[in-house]
Order: C-alpha cells, then sequence, then structure tokens
C-alpha cells in the first residue's frame, strides 16, 4: 500500500511539473479564410415586390466580415420597371464588399444591354451597387450594331444604357442616310 502511494506521489509531483506554454489569445494566428462556402448560389434583389436583379454563382464564400468571393465567377441579370431582363453582367471571377455594396468582377468581363444590343468586354470592372454605376481604369472593348468602340477606362450605367470612354481608340462605322 505504501509503495502504491509511493509511486502515486511520484507521478502526481511529475506531471505539476511539466509546465505548459500559455499562449496569449491575441497573438495566436487567425483564421482568415471563408466560413461559409455556398454552391449554385442564386441571389434576388427586389423593390417593392419587383425583381430588379439576380445573381447567380457556382460558388460563393463569405468570411467573418460578411464580405464574399466568387472564385469560379459570377453572372448579374438587371431587369427594368416592367420585369424585363434589360442587361448581363459576367465575370471568372468575383469580389463583393458588403460595407460598401462594391462588387468587383475580373476575368473576361462581359456586359449585355440586351435592349440596344451592346456590348462591353474588358478584364476588370467595378460595381457599385448603390449608385447603380460601373467603371474601369483598363482597356474596354465596345460593340454596337453600328460601331466598334475601344478606349480606356470607362463609367457607366450598371445597364450600360449610357457611358463614357476615358481615352477613346478604335473603329468607328457610320451609317449613311
Amino acid at each position: 500500500m505504501r509503495k502504491a502511494f509511493l509511486a502515486l506521489l511520484v507521478l502526481a509531483f511529475a506531471g505539476f511539473g511539466c509546465e505548459r506554454e500559455i499562449k496569449d489569445p491575441d497573438e495566436e494566428e487567425r483564421y482568415t479564410g471563408p466560413t461559409v462556402e455556398n454552391h449554385d448560389v442564386t441571389t434576388l434583389y427586389s423593390d417593392s415586390a419587383k425583381l430588379l436583379m439576380k445573381l447567380q454563382a457556382p460558388v460563393q464564400q463569405e468570411f467573418e466580415s460578411g464580405d464574399g468571393i466568387f472564385p469560379e465567377g459570377f453572372y448579374v441579370e438587371f431587369y427594368d420597371k416592367e420585369g424585363k431582363l434589360e442587361s448581363t453582367l459576367r465575370g471568372n471571377y468575383g469580389k463583393q464588399d458588403t460595407r460598401t455594396n462594391l462588387y468587383y468582377a475580373r476575368g473576361n468581363v462581359v456586359v449585355d444591354n440586351l435592349k440596344k444590343k451592346e456590348k462591353l468586354e474588358t478584364e476588370e470592372l467595378f460595381w457599385d451597387r448603390r449608385k447603380a454605376r460601373i467603371y474601369t481604369d483598363k482597356f474596354v472593348k465596345i460593340t454596337t450594331p453600328e460601331e466598334i468602340l475601344t478606349g480606356k477606362g470607362l463609367t457607366a450605367n450598371q445597364d450600360l444604357s449610357r457611358y463614357s470612354i476615358k481615352q477613346v481608340t478604335g473603329k468607328f462605322n457610320f451609317s449613311e442616310e
């Protein structure tokens, strides 16, 4: 009995003798990756029960801040006041800042105005959802039924109904009356 007690006492002291390093939680490396990953996402934006926009993406990753990325691209449809599809926006990669409602698209970015039959192509585009505006400082190409415009930099309505190219170059075809 005395040997068992002595052995238990030695083990107890040995256990207390081992120090565990206590780390400050503020100095620990924090996980900064996505907290949620959704697949085959469809998000509808409406006002007064009227569909304004539909965003679709194969993958959406959300972070602790609420921001999100679309690592496999995204596609947005814009609807007019009558509920008819007016224009579309797509890109191979996307990012969403929820604080500012600013979206970023890169890689084969295309905006189609279906009513005017005009198409914008660029490699990078910002979409400000609050202001319903799109803009870029990169090379742009706009194809209309009458002409092809190219330039560097653009600001436009999100539906591409009105736009301004900063440094215009390109081929202009005008029909004669």
